[in-house]
């Protein structure tokens, strides 16, 4: 009974210093990100941001650790490429494609014929992004973004998107009470972030407002945002093969940061099984992708691996993410066997 006593003692102690611990780290957190809070906004109103505008958004922004955690643990960093694709192009998420398509397709095939994009692309885009407006996320994206500003690891990128946002409120270009959405401080249907809203978004029903939550115009400024970039229509994103692996590890890309060594198909002919199998352009300027290869411990090197071309590098325009792309382009191929 004394030991149990004791060791019930022990536990109560050792609870009380972990979560007085906590607690202290918390608050140390906390009062940095105010800190920091104070100085982004003497910044935000030099580069030309009205005070009130400043003042008024970044009132309630707070720091959330879970922002934190979400950005450390994406799918993109531990599933292996079968798994994702599988996942986001699956039958169940072309029939909801299919329904929606149905119920707009007067305004989807205006705006394919439009800003020549094909409507499989844009149906697979937002299926996997929010699959099809069902989940916007419920963020608030500007403790969000400001969160992310705030974290070290990407610092430079997300505060200048704060700076966007905050640039387009003041302009009244978006309301600031409907700012919610994921994570990482996307939003709409095709949750894009305000680099993008600035950018490629249209107020393409004319009513003044640019409305992202809404067919007509986000449908029009994600195809406006393809059309821009270079998107080619009609043309192919990626091919699935085999390699001998003979072949040298320095045409193997498995960074979506930059695709390099790219060479014409004939070149790498000698290096893929059965390459007379694939109806591919001898002098098509093409790039050899192995998703798995860095993230998943244990891949193999070589498999998969996939021939890319021009379209896929849009997509990755698009989320800098091997697996994002493959998974698109594989939804779009999909849609066009069903509509």
């Amino acid at each position: 009974m004394v030991f149990k006593k004791m060791f019930k003692n022990l536990l109560g102690i050792n609870f009380f210093i972990i979560l007085t611990f906590y607690s202290s780290s918390t608050l140390a957190k906390n009062q940095d990100f105010e800190r920091w809070l104070n100085e982004f906004k003497t910044k935000a109103i030099n580069t030309g941001i009205s005070q009130n505008v400043v003042e008024e958004v970044l009132a309630e922004a707070k720091f959330l650790p879970k922002v934190i955690e979400y950005d450390r643990y994406q799918p993109e960093f531990y599933e292996d490429t079968f798994t994702y694709i599988k996942k986001r192009s699956s039958k169940k998420k072309v029939k909801k494609g299919i329904a929606l398509y149905k119920k707009e397709k007067k305004t989807i095939d205006k705006i394919e014929e439009e800003f020549f994009v094909e409507k499989e692309l844009l149906l697979a885009l937002m299926g996997i992004e929010t699959n099809f407006g069902n989940y916007l996320g419920k963020m608030d994206i500007i403790s969000s973004l400001a969160t992310l500003s705030f974290d070290k690891r990407r610092s430079d990128f997300f505060t200048k998107e704060l700076l966007i946002l905050l640039r387009l409120v003041d302009r009244n270009i978006i309301n600031k009470d409907i700012l919610f959405g994921s994570w990482a401080g996307a939003f709409g249907n095709f949750q894009f972030m305000p680099r993008t809203i600035r950018n490629y978004a249209i107020d393409y029903n004319k009513n003044n407002t640019i409305e992202l939550k809404k067919i007509e115009d986000s449908f029009a400024s994600a195809a406006n945002y393809l059309n821009k970039i270079g998107w080619k229509k009609n043309t192919p994103c990626f091919t699935k093969i085999e390699l001998d692996k003979k072949i040298p590890k320095k045409y193997l890309n498995s960074s979506a940061r930059s695709i390099k060594n790219k060479k014409k198909y004939k070149f790498f002919r000698k290096y893929i099984m059965n390459s007379n199998d694939y109806n591919i352009n001898d002098n098509l300027l093409v790039a050899i992708i192995t998703p798995d290869k860095d993230i998943i411990p244990g891949s193999n090197t070589y498999y998969p691996a996939y021939i890319v071309y021009d379209n896929y590098e849009k997509i990755l325009n698009w989320n800098r993410s091997l697996r994002f792309a493959l998974a698109v382009c594989t939804l779009k191929n999909n849609f066009k066997n069903e509509i």
